[in-house]
């Protein structure tokens, strides 16, 4: 496979991890440039590891994540989008943003965004491709494109005031809901 196919696929797989790290940015207007490195980081090791794990892991479990990978998605990032809405609309304009760039939260967010990333690692098996360098392109565009969101969602944020936790959310859900329709429609 082609360095341009592999460039287009890394590109089409960061756009899940571009709208959270939008609403990252959104929700934290105060973000510091370290604290969004790490954000992108563990969402780029995701994205181009879990496509390298699809490939070595596809011929085992291939049928059984079809089965059930959107499902995880919708549920993963549904869960997490609600608790955010819920919190939003119990804060009031004096309240601090809550931080939901802790390990736990993060974790899961980039592991139900990466859930396609492991879906084309699986069909790459069946291909000719280098996995280690479209791996790692993967993992530098969804880097890229996590960073700029941040920044761009961090202009963003501090004129949205109050309800950037219900944005967030509402993102967050948008791209499970989207994750699961692409699967049942395809």
């Amino acid at each position: 496979m082609d360095y341009f196919t592999i460039l287009v696929i890394a590109l089409g797989l960061s756009f899940d991890t571009f709208a959270v790290s939008l609403s990252y940015g959104v929700i934290r207007s105060g973000i510091h440039f370290r604290q969004a490195s790490w954000i992108a980081t563990v969402l780029a090791v995701f994205q181009g590891g879990l496509t390298v794990a699809g490939y070595f892991l596809g011929s085992i479990i291939s049928d059984a994540l079809k089965a059930t990978d959107h499902w995880i998605a919708l549920g993963l990032l549904t869960f997490l989008g609600i608790k955010m809405i819920v919190e939003g609309l119990k804060k009031t304009k004096d309240e601090e943003t809550r931080d939901y760039s802790s390990t736990i939260v993060l974790l899961t967010i980039a592991l139900g965004t990466s859930i396609d990333a492991f879906a084309v690692g699986i069909s790459f098996a069946l291909l000719d491709v280098r996995i280690w360098e479209a791996g790692i392109v993967i993992g530098a565009i969804t880097f890229l494109a996590s960073m700029m969101a941040i920044r761009i969602g961090k202009s963003a944020g501090a004129r949205l005031g109050n309800k950037v936790e219900i944005i967030g959310g509402l993102l967050l859900i948008a791209i499970g809901i989207k994750i699961f329709l692409e699967h049942i429609l395809a």
